[in-house]
């Protein structure tokens, strides 16, 4: 038989695309549109109903950037029409196929009923099925005029970002506002053409199920008209029939398709916007809803729907009815989808305690997954807080954007640092906005790593990344594909019923051990660090309020515990941990709020702090130790003058003159307070550290080397640190000056001043302190340059196999060596407050109080000594998505702690992040303490039901066994070990003597405990 491919193939794209399609809708006749452009802000429907609108023409420009204009479209559906399917067809003028992050629209009804959103993909909104003839139409649609930032897919810096630049030109010209007849025999037709298209290419050349669907559609359309396509589009679909119904194979594989709708809580847009298009898509869905009995929908993210349920009511009841059917599923059970690497140990706690939360009060549903399609690696603390906050999987996509090594599994168990497994999918159709095409149904099947154990797949489907959400033409798809040969097969689902399915037939799925790294936007450790910096000291100003508010709460008559305060400010703090703002990859608007947000957060709980601290009744000066360990330090008084204090663990001691011991001594650039001397060379870098302790020189070269790095990653400036950046560079070694700036006994400080760059400055003072062996730098940079990142760099004399960098509620080790790909791959990784190299009985440690990304390597140096480098990166800047990302001033401090082991690490992590405070109050016992290496209290705080019971959340932090004993500040009645969300496990009396609880946990084990208190 002669090869005729070519021709059908190209007879069928071109029949399809210009004939068909074209023809879905029969009839049109125009709205009469008029507008009105709100001025600023978005304002509410009742102010937009009142207001006066003019005529409107189509192929008119409209839309400011960030502009909202109201259209008011009044029709009539013609008599004729009786009885067929009408549906308004609007087109704001939509640019290319990107579905969210431009023009969108709300339709209302005149009384404020939201109807349906209008997107770039899902143009309709119906009016009647079967229309009466003669009705009147008469809408009022809330029209965004978003700049699409990806326009120039990223090549360029725009101004667009920010209403305060972004300029007033219209965006947009308006298309289409018409009401039109859908032809549904020729809606259909097209489907069935496009699955059967697809699916036809995607098979092998040599498969005779590819031949058979050519020439089945070759056929087909000979019977088509193209003169009348509606006339014939019956008889055609009709031929497709036998090609269409032939079931799948039965070994086929099975993707469990779930509706999805990815909206970044900020990103290209502001938070707002995201308000909007939370309403605009969940509209939408429920319409949906209303029209295929098995669609289900999956949506996490309690925040969004906080939104929805506070400013569209309207909305917010539909969804609750459709969880009611069981059309719409609650998932992920965290307040928003946070970044997977960057939030501390309890914030991440906290995410899945308030969503979790939410879902139950609202709903009445428990989740039972981690839902995270999109965030950029995933840290190993992950199952073991997932198991306590009631989780039974975690879901991931975003692995799929390796940039060098393949994930070996699509379903597996994952274990965490204290050996939790959680049963885990990372979808092998590679998308979170699947619409079921043939390519994505193929590469589902091509991708999937455990044929031949497994038989199922994940496929989230919508349209993403900006809302909008599934479409009709996308469950037409689903069906069509449920059963058909050549195919995967197509199963909508509750992701709870595929998991469960997924487990029952794979249960000794392979495990992967550690985080989940992902091999790609790496500048997300570092990028927007005023953002970053801004949560580091949130997390840490909470739980001081926190456990200080419970002091006064059990020691002070009167005092009311701030519950909805706290939870508030909670709230505020993760909503900003989204993975789109946290890491640093969003438009300046999107920072720039941020910014302001977290500095009215720390307003409101300095203020909650004193208040509390106040309640403690007058008396003396005291200081107040907020860290789990006891401190002997250093501390400044409210005049200035510094005073050494001894504080004991989460309580406070008066402010008394105490000997301190090894004082300081500042001789020319030289520090040292008997622990440790600090030698600075003629540039301003370290020349010298000794650990006078240990008798030993700590540095193999230059320390606190700032080294300026040229910087162009290959596309996502915000989101990546390419490997190439390391091989042209400029080291910061001209000081413009080196000043004594402290002499005192107790506190000894030598600044060092540099000028570089484009009018770049940077201002650090080398701080020795009595009694201490760490070495604070304390920052101040100036910073205008562009694509450039900088690094402080420590060569240690050290011989270290591997790196240790704290994560949430414990630390991960990672090869200082590349041996393999894995391990070359992570040139740019993550730590929370510190990073520590060391060889059997001598470490270092790398401290820091607003810094996430570092690298570590080493180098084997001529005498044959081993050299490993901590380098961290203090601060990127990149142009895109905001060009002015990380301009202007920074202040921060890091540390280089030698002689430290893990426990040193772990102890002055804290001291560094929570600063000892000065205040007058009276005398407290603390709360609570603890004795047992290793135990580490993280969180002290009243449970969150008004009960009055106390409740500690502790860990081990050493990687060991941890045992000890936690013994309370107040009367003790009870214990009981609960999960997060503070439920008493089954069984789950602790052991109590007296005001004492006895603790035992396993390495890297995350405990919470519930203390009853006697009256």
């Amino acid at each position: 038989m002669h090869d005729e491919r070519r021709r059908i193939e190209e007879r069928v794209a071109r029949v399809h695309d210009q004939r068909i399609k074209p023809a879905t809708y029969a009839a049109s006749v125009p709205f009469e549109v008029e507008a009105w452009q709100a001025p600023g802000e978005p304002v509410p429907f009742e102010e937009a109903a009142s207001a006066s609108y003019k005529p409107f023409a189509m192929d008119t420009p409209w839309g400011p950037p960030w502009g909202t204009t109201w259209f008011r479209m009044r029709g009539t559906v013609p008599p004729e029409w009786t009885g067929k399917r009408v549906e308004a067809v609007i087109d704001l003028g939509f640019t290319g196929d990107w579905p969210g992050n431009q023009a969108e629209a709300l339709v209302h009804l005149t009384d404020g009923t939201p109807l349906k959103a209008v997107n770039p993909l899902n143009q309709y909104v119906a009016i009647a099925n079967p229309a009466s003839g003669g009705e009147e139409i008469d809408y009022l649609v809330e029209a965004a005029s978003n700049p699409d930032i990806l326009a120039n897919d990223f090549a360029r810096p725009t101004p667009l970002g920010d209403v305060l630049t972004a300029g007033d030109k219209p965006l947009y010209t308006f298309r289409r506002a018409d009401i039109a007849v859908l032809d549904e025999e020729v809606w259909h037709l097209d489907l069935d053409i496009q699955v059967l298209r697809e699916l036809m290419l995607e098979l092998n050349e040599q498969d005779p199920r590819r031949h058979e669907i050519m020439h089945a559609l070759d056929h087909a359309l000979d019977l088509l008209d193209l003169d009348d396509i509606s006339g014939s589009a019956a008889e055609v679909r009709a031929a497709l029939v036998p090609v269409l119904s032939k079931p799948a194979h039965a070994s086929a594989h099975t993707l469990s398709g779930v509706g999805h709708a990815h909206i970044d809580s900020a990103w290209l847009w502001p938070i707002r916007e995201t308000k909007r298009k939370t309403s605009r898509t969940f509209s939408n869905v429920t319409s949906l809803a209303d029209e295929y009995e098995e669609f289900i929908f999956a949506c996490s993210q309690a925040q969004q729907y906080e939104w929805v349920r506070d400013n569209y009511p309207q909305v917010w009841a539909r969804i609750q009815e459709s969880v009611k059917r069981g059309q719409w599923a609650p998932v992920g059970g965290m307040w928003v989808e946070a970044d997977g690497n960057l939030p501390g140990g309890e914030a991440l706690a906290r995410q899945l305690i308030h969503g979790k939360r939410f879902f139950i009060e609202h709903f009445g549903v428990e989740t039972k997954g981690v839902w995270l399609p999109d965030s950029f690696g995933y840290n190993a603390a992950y199952p073991q807080l997932a198991k306590l906050a009631g989780n039974e999987w975690f879901l991931t996509q975003k692995l799929s954007w390796n940039q060098t090594n393949k994930l070996p599994h699509h379903t597996f168990w994952w274990e965490g640092i204290d050996g939790t497994r959680i049963f885990t999918h990372f979808p092998p159709v590679d998308t979170y906005n699947a619409r079921f095409s043939g390519e994505e149904m193929s590469r589902a099947v091509r991708n999937y790593a455990d044929k031949g154990r497994g038989t199922r797949s994940l496929a989230p489907f919508g349209w993403g990344d900006g809302g909008g959400g599934p479409t009709r033409e996308i469950m037409e798809r689903a069906r069509r594909l449920a059963d058909l040969e050549g195919s995967a097969k197509v199963v909508v689902e509750h992701p709870d019923a595929f998991f469960a399915a997924a487990r029952e037939e794979y249960p000794d799925a392979p495990v992967w051990v550690g985080e989940l790294y992902l091999e790609l936007h790496r500048a997300t450790y570092t990028s927007q660090a005023r953002t970053k910096q801004g949560n580091r000291r949130s997390e840490h100003r909470l739980r001081e309020a926190e456990l200080w508010a419970t002091t006064a709460a059990l020691h002070a008559p009167g005092y009311s515990y701030p519950y909805e305060k706290l939870d508030r400010l909670w709230k505020t703090v993760l909503l900003h941990q989204f993975h789109d703002i946290l890491p640093g990859s969003s438009i300046a608007w999107v920072h720039r709020e941020a910014e302001a947000e977290y500095a009215r957060v720390a307003e409101e709980l300095e203020v909650l702090t004193a208040e509390a601290l106040a309640a403690l009744g007058a008396g003396e000066t005291r200081v107040f130790n907020t860290s789990p360990y006891d401190r002997a330090e250093v501390v400044r008084t409210s005049t200035g003058v510094p005073m050494y204090a001894e504080v004991p663990a989460s309580g406070s001691a008066p402010l008394a003159v105490a000997e301190s011991p090894h004082p300081v001594t500042v001789t020319g650039r030289v520090l040292e307070n008997g622990l440790v001397r600090v030698e600075l060379a003629e540039d301003g870098t370290l020349a010298s550290v000794r650990d006078l302790k240990a008798n030993r020189e700590v540095l193999a070269d230059k320390g606190n080397l700032l080294r300026l790095h040229s910087d162009l990653p290959n596309y996502w400036d915000a989101w990546d640190v390419d490997k190439h950046y390391k091989n042209r560079y400029t080291d910061l070694l001209d000081a413009d000056s080196i000043t004594v700036v402290d002499e005192d006994p107790l506190l000894g400080a030598i600044r060092v001043e540099r000028a570089f760059g484009k009018g770049s400055r940077i201002v650090q003072t080398i701080t020795v302190r009595a009694g201490s062996p760490r070495i604070d730098f304390e920052t101040e940079i100036d910073w205008h340059e562009a694509e450039k990142f900088l690094k402080a760099g420590f060569p240690v004399d050290i011989r270290a196999p591997h790196s240790s960098a704290e994560i949430q509620f414990g630390h991960v080790q990672r090869p200082t060596h590349t041996n393999t790909s894995w391990e070359a791959a992570r040139f740019e990784v993550y730590g929370h407050r510190w990073v520590h190299v060391g060889e059997p009985g001598y470490g270092v440690a790398v401290i820091n109080d607003s810094t996430y990304g570092h690298d570590v390597s080493r180098t084997v140096r001529e005498d044959g000594g081993t050299t490993t480098t901590v380098r961290l990166s203090l601060v990127r800047a990149p142009r895109v998505p905001d060009p002015e990302a990380d301009q202007g001033k920074h202040r921060f401090t890091y540390s280089l702690l030698p002689g430290a082991s893990i426990e040193d690490a772990v102890a002055e992590g804290y001291s560094l992040n929570l600063p000892l405070r000065v205040a007058e109050a009276g005398p407290t016992e603390p709360v609570v303490s603890v004795e047992g290496e290793g135990v580490t209290i993280e969180a002290v705080k009243l449970a969150d039901d008004a009960s009055g019971d106390v409740v500690v959340r502790l860990y081990e932090s050493r990687g060991g066994r941890g045992e000890g004993v936690l013994r309370t500040g107040f009367p003790l009645a009870g214990a009981k070990l609960t999960d997060l969300l503070e439920r008493p496990f089954e069984g789950a009396e602790a052991a109590v003597d007296g005001d004492t609880v006895a603790v035992s946990l396993r390495p890297f084990e995350v405990q919470t405990l519930r203390l009853a208190r006697r009256p």
